[in-house]
């Protein structure tokens, strides 16, 4: 079975068509800079090659519908018609308290995810525009979404509730759900087949580092706590979000700076994080650039976005009560000697022990980086959530062909 993947952000959609039968990648790529001046699709051939196509995407819509038309293109389409489209799978970003696992999109579904937006408004909206497309564009085509915050609703309740009234929860749904959950669970997976373990036995730390970051505690097979919480922002400093601040911050600046609620929400969001401390920019890689060439506010903003991966490290140790592996993954994770080495730095108390050598040669590839005395096994595992999503689409299929039987 072929199946399509797509992840709509608010200006863009990634996408890959997966081979089921081999897991093969048959096609990949996205739209970027939707409604913005500029646009363009970017993919990827089989052979490596990448190829930019130039034209104006208006809306997701248009941007689905160009996807679709590259896929069943002459020149660089991998099939002859939508048809041989199994089912396409969809990252959505917040669940809320309604689903604990991926599910077959109907009616009914769609009402849940649209009731799911004021939890999650810059990024549920765009993931419905998707799922909107498709079934204008393949309306027999199954469709199956793929929830972030599915993997954390293991949390127990002392470890995602908020110390705010309880009857804000009972009114709003104010409670930490965590993100990041399709990584999280695939890495942690992952690492212990890599290493050849039981994944029911394990106490793992996953620490999902890019422009977005969170780390996740799993204890035998289940999310026990994670850093993000009601949506993405809360938890470790990050390319532009804030992550953990004083919520007397937030009012003190807004009358400060006279901003609203738009405002502040710009601010923790867009302008604060690496970005804001260095004033340079949100990439860790100019961050670093920056840092070699001495820039003081670039390596201050480097120092913190290590120290409180650190620290979410060290107390996430704490609730597992003890560490067998720490996974690390994500853009900055997987290519970013630097970071993992400031990162485990010290970290002797907790087992962790780190061979320089293997963590300067390791970039985009599975590999053990700790020493072979370390008592935590310290790994890299390049995340691959467009797979997830492939593999959850497949088996809820293959679960409804047996039941339909």
């Amino acid at each position: 079975m072929k199946i399509l993947v797509l992840n709509c952000g608010s200006s863009s959609i990634k996408y890959k068509v997966f081979n089921m039968d081999t897991h093969e990648v048959l096609a990949q790529g996205g739209v970027e800079k939707i409604g913005l001046a500029g646009s363009f699709l970017k993919l990827i051939l089989p052979n490596g090659q990448k190829v930019m196509l130039e034209g104006e995407v208006l809306e997701h819509r248009a941007g689905i519908e160009y996807i679709l038309g590259v896929l069943i293109s002459q020149k660089y389409g991998c099939i002859e018609s939508l048809d041989e489209i199994g089912a396409v799978g969809h990252r959505v970003v917040h669940g809320g308290e309604r689903f604990n696992e991926s599910v077959l999109i109907n009616d009914e579904v769609i009402d849940m995810i649209e009731e799911c937006i004021d939890l999650a408004p810059l990024h549920n909206p765009p993931n419905l525009k998707g799922i909107y497309a498709i079934l204008e564009f393949m309306p027999g085509t199954p469709q199956v979404a793929v929830f972030d915050t599915a993997f954390h609703q293991t949390l127990p309740d002392y470890a995602y509730f908020y110390p705010l009234p309880y009857s804000l929860y009972e009114k709003h749904n104010i409670r930490r759900y965590g993100f990041h959950g399709t990584s999280h669970r695939y890495v942690s997976r992952r690492v212990c087949e890599f290493l050849n373990v039981p994944y029911e036995s394990q106490r793992i730390i996953t620490a999902h580092i890019g422009n977005g970051a969170s780390t996740a505690a799993i204890l035998n097979g289940k999310s026990i706590d994670t850093s993000m919480g009601m949506n993405p922002v809360e938890g470790l400093m990050m390319g532009t979000r804030t992550g953990d601040i004083d919520p007397g911050v937030i009012s003190y600046v807004m009358e400060k700076e006279h901003l609203g609620t738009q405002g502040i929400s710009t601010l923790i969001n867009k302008f604060s994080g690496v970005l804001g401390i260095s004033g340079i920019s949100s990439d860790m890689r100019e961050i670093e650039d920056a840092v070699n060439k001495g820039d003081e506010r670039a390596e201050l903003a480097l120092n913190m976005y290590n120290y409180r991966i650190k620290k979410y490290i060290g107390s996430f140790g704490a609730v597992l009560g003890g560490l067998d592996i720490l996974v690390f993954t994500g853009g900055v994770g997987e290519n970013m000697a630097p970071v993992r080495k400031a990162v485990c730095e010290n970290m002797g108390y907790m087992g962790i022990e780190l061979d320089d050598a293997l963590n300067e040669s390791t970039r985009s590839k599975e590999a053990v980086i700790s020493t072979s005395n370390s008592k935590v096994k310290v790994v890299v595992i390049p995340t691959d959530e467009e797979l997830t999503i492939a593999q959850d689409a497949n088996e809820i299929l293959e679960q409804l062909a047996v039941e339909n039987r």
